[in-house]
Parts: structure tokens; sequence; C-alpha cells
């Protein structure tokens, strides 16, 4: 389903763009720690690094729950307008299949996955950006390290009716030593317990 996914590659823009907000010019390529430590502190310049990407094939409605978030990204769906398909658009069912493509800043990606990671979230639409995260991590490791869900996000669940998957985490933190308030200690556990086993 999902077609394409590249990077602008732009750390070392990233890099300047803070250090010009402490009068500095760039001396040294940006690390893997410097990039995860910006990216988890989700300072203004982490806006400059962007991915860009192309689902073929995804559900209209799946399509729509992407198009909700509005605020770092753009959106370009396949029409079902008639004059343009010779179909009849009333006809159309909200499971036709549409392309989307998308173009993203690394803000917009963490504060999307918050949302489509949760298990609140619809079950397709968690899976399509479940596949959407693991390609990031080919490309972005550092932004693949920071995406997740709500209450991994905020070291709790402010959803009105949660599901009961953080309480159980902070259980296993618990059993396990640990601290589920360090910030990096349960992104790491996080992806520990479903990302890193395979």
């Amino acid at each position: 389903m999902l077609k394409k996914i590249c990077s602008n590659n732009n750390w070392k823009e990233v890099k300047q763009s803070a250090l010009t907000t402490i009068g500095k010019e760039l001396k040294k390529e940006p690390t893997p720690e410097w990039k995860f430590k910006i990216l988890l502190a989700e300072h203004s310049p982490i806006r400059k690094l962007r991915i860009a990407w192309c689902w073929q094939g995804i559900k209209s409605w799946i399509a729509t729950h992407f198009v909700r978030h509005h605020v770092g990204i753009e959106h370009f769906i396949q029409t079902q307008r008639s004059d343009r398909t010779n179909v009849n658009r009333d006809k159309s069912k909200q499971s036709e299949l549409v392309n989307h493509s998308c173009d993203a800043n690394a803000q917009a990606i963490i504060n999307i996955s918050r949302k489509r990671l949760c298990f609140m979230a619809h079950k397709e639409t968690r899976k399509v950006w479940i596949d959407f995260k693991k390609s990031i991590k080919k490309i972005e490791p550092e932004l693949y390290q920071v995406m997740v869900p709500e209450c991994i996000y905020r070291g709790e669940c402010p959803e009105f009716e949660p599901c009961g998957f953080f309480k159980k985490f902070k259980e296993k933190c618990k059993i396990h030593g640990i601290q589920y308030v360090n910030i990096e200690g349960r992104y790491r556990y996080y992806h520990s317990l479903f990302f890193e086993k395979e």
C-alpha cells in the first residue's frame, strides 16, 4: 500500500536553524544523538525536516482519517468527481480505493503518531500508520524513535474512555524496573514491546 517514502534529509539546515537561535554557525554535522534530542524536544527547526510519501490503493475512509491532520502536512488525494472519473460519485462507496500522497514536516508526523498509533484509533487506520512508521525507520531512524501514541508521549492516557493499554504498560514497567516517568526510557520500552521484536 505504501508505494514510496523519502526524506529531504535536511539535517544540516535543521541544525543551522537551531544554532542561529543562539547566534552560532554550523561547524559539525548533526549526530544521531543530536537528531534524536531535537526531535524529542520538538524545537521549531525540526519543521525543516520533511517526509514525502504515497499510499496507493488506500480506502477512502482511511484517507479521510488522515486528512483530519492538517497542520504541517499537505494531502493530495485521487478525485472521485464524476466529471473526471466517468463514474457516478453517488454510487461510490467509502471503501473505494484511492491514491493519497502527502508531504509533511517532522512535527506533523510526531503529532499524527500520537493519535494514529493509539489503540483507540480505528484498527485499519492504525495499521496503515504502523506500516508507515516501520518505513520511516529505514530513512530517518531518529524520527521513528519519537513516533509514539498519546499515552506514551504524555506519560498518561487523556482519552475519555481509556483502552487500558497504558495501565498495563505501567505495570510492566514496574515489573521490569523501568522508570516510566523517564521519557527516553518510556519510549525505548514501548519500542521494545511493539517494534524491536521483528
